[in-house]
């Protein structure tokens, strides 16, 4: 039987219920795919609380890693015995194990573990478009990057750096402060005593940054528009800080004619090429030690709410896991 999250009505942590289920059969083009990690992300909490509307009653989680147990009719990618890991865009991933359309599956080569793979691919796959396909940040380049000890925080962060990217990192401690600049961070603004615009401005001799990484929201737009350099861009991809709203395009030409762009993934991961070398790019700096995959904490899996309050609480740091 497989244990599984659901949601019958948005809200709080206390929401999420487990139910006990027998799986029938995978269904063509399917897999079934026993977790030994989930992925807990951001993106979690908003479809829990209604931020980004789900079917209800419906499924959490998009990441997770596991093996294949099985597949349906006309699954010739994936076999049984594979390991493999998806970040969706299905959800469902907060479950012992699943089927899962065998399309949105990646194999892990032998130097991506299981753990390491929940704790990287939604996370790592994210810095990966945003930075070099969506912001197409150049070395040399000077980048905001808001969160900076989080878990896409810290992978964004020595991405950038290994592009050769100078970093001003925003965190909410001395801990966190101390933890980018490990990372590689150049400069690095604790936004509890610090004005983050007054101070990126100051870094750079008054002309602003030509990329900021945003995935705060609504608490640091103000701050992202004012530290921007003229025709800069502003990268909004997350709302821990709450959602971006009442956005005037006015407010970006006062500010020096400024693009704004809200991606997500699913949008730079549509093709089997795609998909493969977004990827295939995060496993080899994995595989080569330039990126390093911080778990910070692990829950087991049916203490989700409990990992739910500590990542909205800022109480986490680096990638965390639920254990099946």
């Amino acid at each position: 039987m497989a244990r599984v999250a659901i949601i019958e009505r948005t809200g709080g942590p206390e929401v999420i219920q487990w139910q006990s289920r027998e799986l029938p059969p995978p269904g063509p083009g399917e897999a079934r795919v026993r977790h030994e990690a989930v992925g807990l992300n951001f993106i979690d909490t908003y479809h829990r609380s209604g931020l980004y509307r789900i079917p209800l009653p419906g499924g959490l989680g998009l990441e997770a890693a596991g093996t294949v147990e099985a597949v349906g009719a006309g699954v010739t990618d994936v076999a049984p015995g594979d390991r493999v890991a998806t970040f969706g865009p299905a959800l469902g991933a907060y479950a012992s194990e699943r089927n899962a359309a065998a399309s949105s599956l990646f194999k892990l080569p032998d130097a991506i573990g299981t753990e390491l793979a929940a704790a990287a691919l939604l996370k790592g796959c994210t810095a990966e478009f945003l930075i070099e396909r969506c912001a197409r940040v150049q070395p040399g380049m000077t980048v905001l990057l808001h969160a900076a000890a989080g878990g896409v925080g810290q992978i964004a962060l020595q991405w950038l750096n290994h592009i050769g990217a100078i970093v001003i990192a925003t965190v909410g401690s001395p801990e966190k402060a101390a933890k980018a600049r490990a990372l590689g961070a150049a400069h690095v603004i604790e936004y509890a005593r610090e004005d983050i615009a007054a101070r990126t401005r100051e870094i750079t001799d008054g002309a602003g940054v030509p990329v900021v990484l945003d995935g705060v929201g609504g608490s640091t737009w103000t701050a992202s528009l004012a530290a921007t350099a003229r025709r800069g861009l502003i990268v909004s991809f997350g709302n821990a800080g709450g959602p971006v709203e009442g956005v005037d395009l006015a407010t970006l030409n006062q500010h020096g004619s400024l693009f704004v762009t809200r991606p997500k993934s699913t949008d730079y991961y549509v093709t089997p090429a795609e998909r493969a070398a977004g990827a295939g790019r995060l496993f080899d700096l994995i595989a080569r030690g330039v990126l390093r995959i911080e778990i910070g904490q692990r829950f087991a899996l049916e203490d989700a709410a409990a990992a739910h309050r500590a990542i909205a609480a800022g109480e986490t740091v680096g990638s965390t896991l639920l254990i099946p």
